[in-house]
């Protein structure tokens, strides 16, 4: 049987974040990729032009379009922008029983635009994380979300278990944020038990949609079945191989190589 992911989240004229990011990486795992548009960015590797939020009915009507016909097996959240667009997807996951709810809680652009008003950080916190099986925030968002400063490791589990608490099934932040480090080291937290998922630091600029892409890898293979861990170690080895063979285009942040892992795949 097909597996169906969906994303609920805005869209990067660029290609390299967004929804855009999300349905390459559904593809190149085997995954079939449907999509609830939440707004429209101008963008390219040199930052954001313009945003330009649907509403929030519009948003309901093509989850509800894709929910009477084609339920997803997994979920990811992206850029929801604003309070009413977060309430209008954690109603439409409540109202269809969706499971497998990843939460990637898109604040801020590589450029530093605001993805996400401020307002709704609050919107996010009571009504979207209780629904998530997985949160997968960056440090910065992170601390957005608790409202702690994030140093070092300590700083890190206790970020993810005030995030459990608010109701996350499981917490996993990035560690792409982390300064003077030779690794990149993500922190998975299942509400008993911590896991540090290492990659070697790369030197690039190359890094547009990281974090876009990562939480769709992880909701491309939850949505086949695989566990948070499992899922959680794919999607790392998925971002490791997009960032490492870099396509080198546009004159700032350039996009991630999202068919470089299953290049690598084919060569074992």
């Amino acid at each position: 049987m097909v597996k169906k992911a969906l994303t609920i989240a805005g869209s990067d004229s660029g290609g390299g974040a967004g929804i855009q990011a999300d349905l390459k990486t559904f593809q190149e795992l085997g995954v079939f990729g449907m999509s609830a548009v939440t707004a429209v960015t101008a963008q390219n590797t040199l930052g954001v032009h313009g945003v330009f939020p649907l509403s929030a009915d519009a948003v309901s009507a093509q989850a509800a379009a894709i929910g009477e016909d084609l339920p997803p097996d997994a979920v990811k959240t992206g850029m929801l922008f604003n309070a009413e667009i977060i309430l209008a997807a954690a109603e439409s996951i409540e109202k269809f029983g969706w499971k497998n709810v990843v939460i990637d809680p898109v604040m801020i652009a590589k450029g530093g635009s605001a993805l996400l008003q401020s307002e709704a950080v609050k919107a996010m916190v009571d009504h979207l994380i209780p629904l998530s099986a997985v949160i997968t925030p960056n440090i910065p968002e992170a601390e957005a979300i608790t409202g702690i400063t994030i140093k070092n490791v300590e700083d890190k589990k206790e970020a993810c278990r005030i995030i459990h608490n608010l109701g996350a099934a499981s917490c996993l932040i990035k560690g792409g944020h982390e300064e003077n480090a030779e690794e990149s080291a993500d922190l998975l937290y299942d509400g008993k038990v911590f896991s540090i998922l290492k990659s070697k630091r790369i030197d690039t600029r190359h890094t547009h949609g990281t974090g876009c892409t990562f939480s769709a890898a992880l909701t491309a293979e939850l949505a086949k079945g695989s566990t948070i861990a499992e899922a959680a170690q794919t999607a790392k080895h998925f971002i490791q191989a997009a960032i490492e063979e870099t396509l080198e285009i546009g004159e700032g942040h350039g996009p991630t190589n999202h068919w470089a892992f299953q290049k690598r795949m084919r060569q074992l």
